[in-house]
């Protein structure tokens, strides 16, 4: 009997399916962070847009819903989520009229980030386009990756309040294109989109029979009097919305990882059984959502919007947004465009004053000299090294203060 001839170790690769894949959020910059952690060094972590380590805790109410129920969580429910839960959001959904939303064009994840992965892998055929926007939040870039399709960027224009570049959609689209998504209010840059752009978006996606996904997650975090309207309340009933939420940012339980995903447009939902069958094809396989967090979808959604405290003249967010668009504007060289939404803000560094090649480089450099954690431009698909997001959740004071050494830095650092 032949012996197998023992061979060389070879070194076990990743699959193929992530060559593409980038999520630098929590990427090498972080990794360095960590390290400095490890050794006694504290470093102000701006790279996330986690609440609760700022002292945003989720309402009392929502916890004590949470707890009452555990004792009935125990066991698997709907592949689709908790009646009462999906019954609150299509509430919700009336509240912000978008219309035809029953109980089963609902589908609760554990947060948006796997809905997300679900809608590309049960959409994408392998070279499938989907444009996204330059600034992303890049999970959606990431998703698309993953699923075999192709991340295509349209630009959104700094001039314009970061709105979504009509031409430079128009002209991305071929004939592999299926889909094209929305982040409004927008992360990273904190705009909210007018209902006209919307619409303008709209009747691009419908020109092309293209599957329009709207990520609304900041929803209700809006300043200065700016409103929101849902992607989905301005559709025809013929063009397929899925419109993505959940309870991590507005209601302050990021760690719950509970999230929604609604499909809308009527007569378009005939049109995509086959489609939506996938959807509930992927929701099976993984059983299910975290039960115990879905019992405090209905009480988030119905009970008293304490977000509202936290974005008004007085509440900690609106005051953390001012200061930092104040200190980013008075650094030389510095532009911000004040956000209207949403918990970041998205400063341009002049090349011409900073020539900045690498921006990881410098983000990393920052850390380093003065412990602040910032995430690089590029890393939301950013095609210039020439930005940076900024977490405005730390309190004004604490953000001014890093906002001041950031200056400091930046008044000596050139590449």
């Amino acid at each position: 009997m032949d012996t197998p001839q023992s061979q060389e170790s070879q070194p076990l690769k990743k699959s193929h399916k992530l060559h593409n894949v980038c999520y630098d959020i929590r990427g090498p910059v972080l990794d360095h962070a960590k390290r400095l952690e490890e050794e006694g060094q504290r470093i102000l972590k701006l790279n996330i847009g986690n609440p609760a380590p700022f002292g945003f805790e989720a309402p009392e109410e929502i916890l004590q819903d949470v707890m009452r129920n555990l004792p009935t969580a125990q066991g698997y429910c709907d592949s689709k989520g908790l009646y009462s839960a999906r019954k609150a959001i299509m509430q919700e959904c009336q509240r912000k009229q978008i219309p035809g939303v029953g109980i089963e064009d609902i589908f609760i994840g554990n947060g948006v980030s796997e809905l997300i992965v679900m809608a590309m892998q049960a959409l994408l055929n392998d070279g499938d386009e989907v444009l996204i926007p330059a600034p992303d939040y890049p999970l959606w870039t990431a998703a698309a990756h993953l699923s075999g399709g192709h991340a295509v960027h349209y630009l959104c224009d700094e001039q314009a309040d970061w709105t979504p570049d009509m031409a430079d959609i128009r002209a991305k689209i071929t004939s592999h294109t299926r889909a094209i998504v929305l982040i409004n209010p927008n992360n990273p840059t904190g705009a909210v989109y007018p209902p006209a752009v919307v619409k303008e978006v709209l009747a691009i996606a419908k020109q092309h029979n293209l599957v329009v996904f709207s990520d609304e997650i900041y929803d209700k975090i809006l300043y200065d009097g700016v409103e929101h309207t849902a992607t989905g309340a301005l559709a025809d009933d013929d063009q397929l919305v899925i419109t993505m939420n959940g309870l991590s940012k507005s209601y302050r339980c990021a760690g719950f990882r509970s999230g929604w995903m609604i499909i809308s447009g009527t007569l378009a939902k005939l049109n995509a059984q086959d489609y939506i069958q996938g959807l509930n094809m992927l929701a099976s396989m993984r059983l299910c959502a975290n039960v115990p967090a879905q019992h405090a979808i209905q009480t988030a959604l119905g009970g008293y919007q304490s977000i509202n405290d936290l974005i008004l003249p007085g509440g900690r967010l609106l005051a953390q947004r001012d200061i930092t668009v104040e200190k980013l504007n008075a650094i030389p060289g510095v532009s911000c465009v004040k956000p209207k939404g949403a918990l970041y803000a998205f400063p341009r560094l002049d090349p011409k004053v900073f020539n900045i090649k690498d921006d990881q480089q410098m983000v990393l450099d920052l850390l380093l000299q003065e412990k602040i954690l910032l995430v690089q431009g590029t890393a939301f698909n950013w095609p210039e090294p020439d930005h940076v997001r900024i977490v405005t959740l730390p309190w004004a004071d604490q953000l001014g203060d890093a906002l001041d050494r950031f200056a400091n830095f930046l008044s000596r650092y050139r590449q």
